[in-house]
């Protein structure tokens, strides 16, 4: 498509959107319904809500190699295949070739991504929880990193409005340090699950286990277009019945129905457009990466949801001779304070009873034990560390796999294959990173991608903090195992790198302080107040819950707040 660059007219809007991911569409979609002509820039390629799903319907004989990419092929993933979910060759439209896109790396950290229409909103893990009252204080309590500027009331209407829209599956619990929400039917636990919750009720006085809470519509819930989930488990693929929430099937059409939206995929951003004389943003300059034209963009507000690192990176593109070092620069805070939630650390165990006792369909979601340490006003609760953990996991069968093993064949194998073995239950932390001011990702212009744009350097690692939490991680899940009557109960200590999570936080944070944070408390760039950065990039600290609820009520807030304000004539 040629476009007159020219013509600034014609590339004119009332907003720009960069990112098309869970809190990008989340951007389009809301100030598209309040009126704005919305501009959704987005990277990489278009990707249509069921037409573009092209693994989805496909049975597990369909893929060649058991699903596994080839040596070959992987050359160009080794670094996507670090990630828990692997590149498959059912998913492997999803994930970027690190041969095109690369990174650097000062100690290791697993950068997953996926650049189309969507983002990773296709491919995530669909946890939704909501952040607590303990979560947004815990800066100011313990004096690590800056305060957040807002707390837990200031999202909770907001928090009530993205549950309305996308269907959060989950069962309320009354927990002060994981809020309950506006919740669909939960999913059920299975028998071992079921004994694990209640020998840990009988057992624990700290502790109880719940069902995940997870973005899928259950029950009756419809949601525009999308149908309830029909417990396939092949979310990963794409989803033709819109049964788990993402920007393709959401926000992005809801967006599309006003009227006022218009998608741009194929748009490498460059850089923020700056006025120094009005100290606004003026619009953005992107890379056509099809025509390798470089087209200019105009807006009265831009938002920045390029993803945490991405966002990052664009505001670091974005330097003029006032900030070298990039717009937003001038605390010193931009790139820094990068955060993840650290894992691999937790147990499993076989369970011997319930050999009667099976489970219909693959349910997408698995089982959740709050945060259960370091908690206000529980003094047998505190550890040598501070913050805390959950655990996720799940239970299910050994399957026929087992019999791999067996030396037999003919009928015998045929018997065999029939009978699931026992039951078998994993449950691995997920803990809180501090922010730590040195854990950061800085500009590498000396490595460039496909398109010849630069890339970035990652410098991160897990501190003492961490590691001691990994520790208790551990021994607390082989004690809950071992009260809960498994046999065999294996520690799991292995550990994982930064980004292993995909949960990346920080290198944006908010604050209430322009000379310690990137933004204020409505998200808004204190260098460029037009110019709002909603996704992981502004998280001031990482909690230990899943972040992308918490990004989506941002995102929200942030965008009544800028449409109030354009109205008014502030921006």
């Amino acid at each position: 498509m040629y476009i007159n660059n020219n013509a600034t007219e014609e590339n004119t809007y009332d907003a720009i959107v960069i990112g098309s991911g869970i809190s990008g569409g989340w951007a389009a979609k809301e100030l598209c319904e309040k009126g704005l002509k919305t501009l959704v820039l987005e990277k990489g390629r278009d990707v249509k809500h069921i037409s573009d799903y092209p693994t989805t319907s496909k049975m597990p004989w369909d893929f060649p190699y058991g699903d596994k990419i080839k040596v070959a092929e992987a050359k160009d993933y080794q670094k996507q295949m670090r990630s828990m979910f692997g590149v498959t060759q059912s998913t492997k439209h999803w994930w970027v070739k690190d041969t095109e896109h690369p990174y650097s790396e000062t100690k290791p950290f697993d950068w997953i991504r996926g650049y189309h229409v969507g983002g990773r909103s296709i491919m995530w893990g669909r946890q939704s929880y909501r952040w607590s009252e303990m979560d947004f204080e815990a800066n100011a309590i313990d004096g690590h990193g800056v305060d957040w500027p807002i707390r837990y009331n200031d999202l909770s209407s907001w928090y009530d409005h993205v549950e309305d829209f996308i269907g959060v599956s989950g069962q309320n619990e009354n927990l002060p340090q994981l809020p309950d929400g506006k919740f669909l039917p939960a999913m059920e636990l299975n028998c071992i699950e079921q004994h694990v919750r209640d020998r840990v009720k009988e057992k624990f006085n700290d502790r109880i286990l719940t069902i995940g809470r997870t973005a899928h519509l259950t029950g009756n819930a419809t949601r525009g277009q999308r149908g309830t989930c029909q417990n396939r488990n092949l979310c990963m693929r794409g989803c033709p019945l819109g049964g788990y929430f993402s920007s393709n099937s959401s926000t992005l059409p809801a967006a599309q129905s006003t009227g006022n939206f218009t998608l741009r995929p194929f748009s490498a951003v460059r850089e923020i457009l700056y006025d120094k004389e009005t100290k606004k943003a003026i619009g953005v300059r992107i890379l056509d990466t099809e025509t390798k034209e470089t087209i200019d963009f105009f807006s009265k507000i831009v938002f920045l949801n390029a993803s945490t690192v991405g966002s990052a990176q664009i505001l670091m593109q974005s330097a003029t001779d006032i900030w070298p070092e990039g717009l937003g620069s001038s605390s010193n805070e931009l790139g820094h304070n990068l955060m993840d939630h650290h894992m691999w650390a937790g147990a499993m165990g076989i369970h011997m009873d319930f050999q009667d006792k099976y489970y219909r369909h693959e349910r997408p979601n698995g089982i959740y034990i709050p945060r259960f340490r370091n908690l206000p006003g529980k003094p047998g609760t505190k550890r040598n560390y501070v913050r805390g953990y959950g655990y996720q996991g799940m239970a299910s069968r050994v399957d026929w796999t087992k019999s791999i093993k067996e030396l037999t064949v003919g009928k015998p194998i045929k018997e065999l294959v029939q009978k699931p073995g026992p039951w078998t239950m994993g449950i691995l932390g997920m803990g809180e990173c501090l922010p730590y001011h040195d854990n950061k990702v800085t500009l590498n212009n000396e490595v460039t991608d496909i398109n010849g744009m630069p890339t970035v350097t990652f410098d991160v690692e897990w501190k003492e903090n961490e590691l001691e939490m990994q520790k208790d991680m551990t021994s607390s899940a082989v004690e809950i195992l071992e009260a809960s009557d498994f046999a065999q109960v294996m520690p799991i200590s292995q550990g994982s790198h930064p980004g292993f999570g995909i949960h990346e936080m920080g290198t944006a944070r908010m604050g209430k302080d322009p000379k310690t944070s990137v933004l204020n408390k409505w998200n808004q760039v204190w260098d460029a107040q037009n110019v709002f950065v909603t996704d992981g990039a502004a998280m001031t600290s990482s909690a230990c819950q899943n972040p992308s609820l918490t990004y989506m009520a941002l995102t929200a807030r942030a965008a009544d707040y800028a449409v109030s304000e354009l109205k008014k004539g502030n921006l």
